[in-house]
């Protein structure tokens, strides 16, 4: 059975950072199909893998191609097609870039297609870990549907609980079905400021973990280097093993 988790939050908290250490943990139990959902698109550095054909293109041809299309394939299979040519395949993981966000236009059946395509895929792996931009795009949008887990970063700022606990309380507006919902606080020091936690416990969010600043972390940054080269003991990644842990997907 396939399981969706999900890293959202506010810009700049780590969300990537996140996505690809828990992607390389689920790795080693199964295999993983990696979505970026920034249109940024760079969770292909950090997994060490290259950048194939965004989608975001197919879905502005579809959006925008009136009966342009050959009559001979119906746009379902051809949004299939296309999103399968731009898989990046490796031997545990497979990546799937969203790419930029549309033009003007009507994009709602695109859109359908597009969630559509993502289930049926999604559905032969073990596990989807899918990096959000920032805010609740794909999610209000629907784009990303029956979702297991969600996790919210944020940083050591009331700006960034705020955020979460308004994606939170969206998350109950919308149709979209989401199993849990956890926090995640990133560059923390060794104790959460007594503001922090009880915002935090205020507006109800589940605190899963916390993740300290990292040197090593920094370093690879710096110089655009996968992630796979943060040595095993890296507090960053011991402390998203933890979150892995605490969430039984481990």
């Amino acid at each position: 059975m396939s399981m969706t988790i999900v890293i959202s939050g506010k810009g700049g908290t780590g969300k990537t950072t996140i996505a690809t250490l828990l992607i390389q943990i689920l790795s080693q139990r199964g295999i993983v199909l990696a979505i970026d959902g920034d249109p940024s698109s760079n969770l292909h550095m950090s997994l060490g893998l290259p950048l194939g054909d965004t989608i975001g293109s197919v879905r502005e041809e579809i959006a925008t191609s009136g009966d342009k299309l050959s009559p001979g394939i119906p746009k379902q299979d051809y949004f299939e097609l296309k999103i399968q040519q731009s898989l990046v395949e490796s031997p545990r993981i497979d990546l799937l870039a969203m790419g930029r966000p549309e033009g003007p236009g009507c994009y709602c059946a695109a859109n359908n297609m597009l969630r559509a395509s993502i289930d049926r895929i999604a559905g032969n792996y073990e596990y989807t870990v899918i990096d959000c931009e920032a805010g609740m795009e794909h999610i209000s949008r629907q784009t990303i549907r029956d979702v297991d887990i969600l996790l919210v970063t944020s940083d050591v700022s009331m700006r960034g609980i705020i955020t979460a606990a308004r994606m939170k309380e969206l998350i109950g507006e919308l149709r979209s079905h989401v199993g849990r919902v956890s926090l995640v606080v990133n560059r923390a020091l060794d104790k959460l400021p007594p503001e922090i936690e009880r915002a935090i416990e205020g507006y109800g969010l589940e605190l899963i973990g916390t993740l300290p600043e990292d040197p090593d972390l920094s370093h690879l940054e710096i110089k655009g280097a996968p992630l796979s080269e943060l040595p095993q003991d890296s507090p960053v990644r011991k402390g998203v093993l933890g979150i892995a842990e605490r969430l039984g997907l481990v």
